[in-house]
């Protein structure tokens, strides 16, 4: 991971016109099932993140490119689902990941039209959810009513944190802004997207295992149709 991510993070510091570009596609492949499932997207939008306090990017473009890269993903996948119905969940490449297709509908019939704002901050299923959601036939006012505040959501909660370790580390460790190859927000995002994969992997599997995921209340178990 460091690997990949040290380049990257020096390259768009040098071209700061691509990093929003980047933020964008890291959004939206994110949302793309099967490959939003082993693409560290949140990863790299935390990374690039790092590069607003020193001013190399602007908060607002960062949060815009996210959001916007999130809203496209999740609606084209709700939308081939929507269109392709059901069959598209036993169709290749889904059918090779029958666990992920299980545990999203199953997500869908526990909490109906909540799961579309719940699974938007749990990897990997937020790869999946959309295309299951429209392959279930849930309306698209209802699914563009509850994952466009989630998506609002989604961004700050992965930008904003990036933005202000980085302004702590400048203000109270005496970091520079300017670093020339970005090291210091790397090696700050790394162990912030290996904290935020470890708690996601471990809530995954505590549900999986204790069925921590339990049906919700009467009241919001409402039809997704």
């Amino acid at each position: 991971m460091t690997s990949f991510l040290d380049p990257l993070i020096a390259f768009v510091s040098a071209h700061p016109e691509l990093a929003y570009l980047t933020v964008f596609l890291a959004a939206l492949l994110e949302a793309v099932p099967v490959v939003g499932s082993v693409i560290p997207g949140s990863t790299i939008i935390l990374a690039l993140s790092g590069l607003i306090p020193g001013g190399e990017l602007r908060l607002e473009w960062v949060l815009a490119a996210a959001i916007a890269g999130a809203l496209l993903g999740d609606g084209s996948a709700f939308w081939i689902g929507h269109r392709a119905k059901r069959e598209i969940l036993s169709s290749w490449p889904l059918k090779n990941y029958p666990r992920l297709v299980a545990q999203s509908e199953a997500f869908f019939h526990r909490w109906g039209a909540l799961a579309v704002f719940f699974a938007r901050f749990v990897p990997p299923i937020r790869a999946f959810v959309p295309i299951t959601a429209g392959a279930l036939g849930m309306s698209p006012p209802r699914f563009f009513a509850v994952n466009i505040p989630a998506v609002l959501l989604w961004a700050p909660a992965h930008v904003l944190p990036g933005v202000l370790a980085v302004s702590a580390l400048h203000e109270y460790a005496g970091i520079p802004h300017h670093t020339g190859t970005g090291k210091h927000y790397w090696m700050l995002a790394v162990i912030g997207g290996t904290f935020i994969a470890a708690l996601a992997i471990w809530m995954i599997r505590r549900r999986r295992g204790e069925g921590a995921i339990g049906p919700a209340p009467e009241e919001i178990r409402k039809d997704f149709r």
